[in-house]
């Protein structure tokens, strides 16, 4: 049903955790080393060549899908719309931890390497992405409002 407004919310949110992944979530440059944070892997660039860290960081990149397919998921079931509310709150849950996984690996990494650097969109595309489903949600609930409301008047 893609005339619903809420259906296009929560393709946004599909598509900005699918993309999120391919982008970075912290740069930083220090010495001539530069360091990336994406959502599956870290890495580290010098003279030497590339080593790249996949676990912890991995977890953002697990919980991005996830999030993504339960928003697909939640739009397939347009008829029934108090499970679509309650899948849309566990996504929320799922995009909380994808967010503060993101700014907790961040954080450290700044720590670490406290000169030079910035953030990526990746954060700023879970950050929207959570807004997305937030709105899904809201509309979601104003469907089944008003379809309450006309039953009670019959």
């Amino acid at each position: 049903m893609l005339q619903r407004i809420q259906t296009i919310f929560l393709i946004l949110a599909a598509a900005s955790m699918v993309v999120a992944i391919f982008f970075p979530v912290w740069q930083g440059v220090d010495s001539g080393v530069v360091y990336k944070l994406f959502p599956l892997h870290f890495s580290t660039t010098d003279e030497e060549g590339m080593k790249t860290l996949y676990f912890p960081y991995s977890i953002t990149a697990i919980l991005m899908l996830a999030a993504a397919t339960i928003a697909i998921m939640e739009v397939r079931r347009f008829d029934n719309r108090i499970l679509q509310i309650k899948m849309g709150t566990l996504n929320s849950l799922i995009m909380m931890g994808v967010m503060i996984s993101c700014v907790l690996f961040a954080n450290r990494l700044t720590e670490e390497h406290p000169s030079g650097w910035t953030y990526g969109p990746a954060l700023y595309l879970s950050f929207a992405g959570v807004t997305f489903n937030w709105l899904a949600i809201r509309f979601i609930r104003r469907d089944e409002k008003l379809v309450r409301d006309s039953d009670r008047i019959r």
